[in-house]
């Protein structure tokens, strides 16, 4: 009885080696690094917002609105392009993540502050009745409870970041899309000249269908079960 062996096509390894070696290891890169920076960033402002002091909350209501209305892309650019000129050079990896951190620590920040005004009244009068300062409430009673309604934009944040690593790949940065993007054109260059775009980028699109998919359902499922 003989057992046939799928065999595939010669340039099919090489580019899943390098898409995902390279390009899906990039892309997790950045988004560990931007999801983590826009959570401790985003939590620490939309905490702040909280408080009764105008002018804290006016720096903190401008970076948000900066950073949450100027596409990313531009934010990017500004970074990898404009510093230069400033004599602030970051790399490619660095520009889009810190790019990317912007933005997403300003929508962590408006959904911090929501989360924390959720938080019943009665919560923040108890917490003064037991004594607790601003801080202490915040951290033995407000912020606890505010979590709960902060994990869905939270796993939404990182669909959202790892969609949009994508941007990366404009400054040269080697992630899931760039990766399949060169693939494309090496094997357009290597006789026969078969570029095998139709199957290299509907790789690139089930990669992040992989990825994202259990993602949406995670955040639909806390939203559902936290809210």
């Amino acid at each position: 009885m003989t057992v046939s062996v799928l065999h595939l096509p010669e340039w099919v390894g090489p580019v899943v080696d390098y898409m995902f070696h390279t390009g899906l290891v990039l892309t997790l890169r950045i988004a560990v690094f931007a999801v983590l920076g826009s959570a401790v960033v985003g939590i620490v402002l939309g905490t702040l917002l909280t408080i009764q002091r105008r002018p804290v909350r006016a720096a903190i209501r401008l970076y948000i609105e900066i950073w949450r209305g100027l596409p990313i892309i531009v934010t990017i650019f500004l970074l990898y392009f404009a510093l230069p000129s400033l004599n602030i050079r970051l790399n490619a990896f660095n520009a889009a993540a810190i790019g990317l951190t912007l933005w997403g620590s300003a929508q962590i920040a408006e959904a911090t502050r929501g989360a924390i005004q959720s938080v019943p009244r009665e919560q923040h009068e108890a917490a003064a009745a037991l004594g607790f300062g601003w801080f202490g409430s915040m951290a033995n009673v407000i912020f606890p409870q505010a979590l709960r309604r902060l994990l869905p934009p939270l796993v939404g944040l990182l669909v959202n970041v790892i969609q949009n690593t994508t941007l990366a790949a404009l400054i040269g940065v080697a992630e899931v899309l760039q990766s399949g993007q060169r693939s494309v054109e090496r094997l357009q260059l290597t006789p026969p000249g078969d570029s095998h775009a139709f199957e290299i980028y509907g790789g690139v699109m089930l990669t992040f269908f992989v990825i994202s998919f259990p993602l949406t359902r995670l955040a639909s499922y806390l939203e559902r079960r936290l809210a």
